[in-house]
């Protein structure tokens, strides 16, 4: 069985409430995540019936040792700022360790209401924990920080949405479910021992090394924005828009959590938005970088009391990082959309050149840099494209080098919109074979699969996605 513990409740009792699941009177299982179990976990499910998991995983019923907590924190919605969210849909069974003493979250999300439910009912539609689950498991298979997934349970019972949809519940494993909000929810309500007991966890679970610095706290700022521009530098290196990059949806470990309205980019499109929420583009896929830079100075906002005790010096101290640690997240950009197009070396300006490219002859965003890696000939069609290849050539002094980058890094395969909903649809009346195929596809992105990997027809084109849980 599992051995559960769980950090987090021992910190003060506001940093959580206590949660009990929904009953559901038939909940069924859809998926375990076998080797997430057993690789990265290394626990030992193989004594669970396909039933029992299904009852633990929906809460139904609850492993020994574990505690069903719900956690508080805050967030910048929008660029708004809500002083009370919190876990309004998750349940947290506990933490488990594994053999290298690596600490992971095992989270229930759709198990019922909480304490920050909100009147909400705490559950999720199944809509919702098919694409979690798809996506997360595609971003670790492309090699992007992420929360996982290890099962995903139909319930049985109803949701009431815009429509009437059956529920789920979806088991996401992750490094910390703390986000910037966690520091917000504290700071802005003065609680500065709260929040100095926050960090002081947070260091110690994720960035140990920093616990004897002697200016820790700035230290904190500078390995958390590290970990973010890395982040959102691979996001944009394979077309993904997160959709709500608020500041409750940031975690502070630098993992990729909360895929409400995600999306792959399929033909490039600069300023694309898929949220049917976000009217004014705020997290366009072009805008992700800076809407990075402003989250992390909502951060360092939020951990400012701990820097210095004069308020003045704090500031400063500050601020002067953050000018430093800024151009990280262009650098990492230019970086790796570079290194896609074979360049030893960054240059944003032949990435701009090409990225141009695609979107004047309204190419695929995908696909373009696959053919590019593996058959550069199909771009012989487009006159401008000789001009800008040739310029991006004179730049590569080690050609097989040049091969080895971006074969490693320009996959055929992502989780299409299209196919996702597709898989959906099929979900919700009751069967998941679609769901499966597509799943053990996304394991290996890197080989050609036209039953998933082929842009959308006109009529098959995702014009939005919405959060639906």
């Amino acid at each position: 069985m599992i051995k559960f513990s769980n950090s987090y409740e021992s910190l003060p009792s506001r940093f959580y409430s206590k949660s009990t699941p929904s009953i559901f009177e038939n909940p069924k299982l859809i998926c375990f995540n076998n080797d997430l179990a057993k690789n990265v976990l290394n626990i030992d499910a193989s004594k669970l019936s396909d039933f029992d998991k299904a009852q633990y995983f929906s809460g139904q019923k609850i492993f020994d040792g574990a505690s069903m907590i719900s956690t508080a924190y805050s967030g910048h919605q929008f660029g708004h700022f809500n002083p009370t969210l919190g876990d309004g849909r998750a349940t947290l069974i506990g933490e488990v360790q594994n053999h290298e003493n690596n600490r992971f979250d095992i989270q229930l999300k759709g198990s019922g209401p909480t304490l920050y439910s909100r009147q909400g009912d705490g559950l999720s539609a199944l809509g919702p924990v098919l694409r979690e689950y798809l996506v997360s498991e595609a971003m670790h298979s492309l090699g992007l920080p992420t929360t996982r997934s290890l099962c995903a349970v139909e319930t049985s019972k109803d949701v009431y949405r815009e429509q009437i949809q059956p529920g789920g519940v979806l088991t996401r494993v992750a490094k910390s479910h703390i986000r910037i909000g966690t520091f917000e929810y504290f700071a802005s309500r003065g609680d500065f021992d709260g929040l100095r007991t926050l960090a002081d966890y947070t260091i110690d679970r994720h960035y140990p090394h920093l616990t004897n610095q002697s200016e820790k706290y700035l230290e904190f700022i500078r390995a958390v924005a590290t970990n973010w521009s890395i982040l959102i530098s691979k996001w944009m290196s394979v077309g993904f828009i997160h959709g709500v990059m608020n500041t409750d949806n940031m975690s502070i470990c630098g993992e990729t959590i909360d895929f409400g309205p995600c999306a792959f980019m399929d033909t490039y499109k600069a300023n694309q938005v898929y949220s049917f929420i976000d009217r004014q583009g705020r997290y366009a896929y072009n805008n992700q970088i800076n809407i990075g830079k402003w989250n992390l100075a909502r951060f360092a906002s939020a951990v400012l009391p701990l820097i210095d005790q004069d308020e003045k010096t704090a500031i400063q101290k500050t601020n002067q990082t953050l000018e430093l640690l800024y151009p990280m997240y262009d650098h990492e950009y230019s970086k790796i959309l570079s290194t896609k197009l074979g360049l030893n070396e960054p240059n944003l300006e032949i990435v701009n050149l090409w990225l141009n490219f695609l979107e004047q002859n309204k190419l695929d965003f995908t696909l373009s840099f696959y053919r590019l890696t593996h058959e550069p000939k199909y771009f012989d069609q487009f006159p401008d494209f000789k001009i800008i290849n040739s310029q991006r050539t004179q730049l590569i002094y080690d050609q097989d080098e040049s091969n080895k980058l971006m074969k490693a890094i320009n996959p055929y395969l992502i989780p299409r919109n299209h196919q996702i909903e597709k898989v959906i649809q099929q979900g919700l009346s009751g069967e998941y074979s679609l769901f499966k195929e597509m799943n053990e596809a996304l394991k290996n992105p890197w080989q050609p699969n036209d039953q998933f990997g082929l842009p959308p027809l006109p009529d098959e084109e995702i014009k939005n996605t919405f959060c639906g849980t």
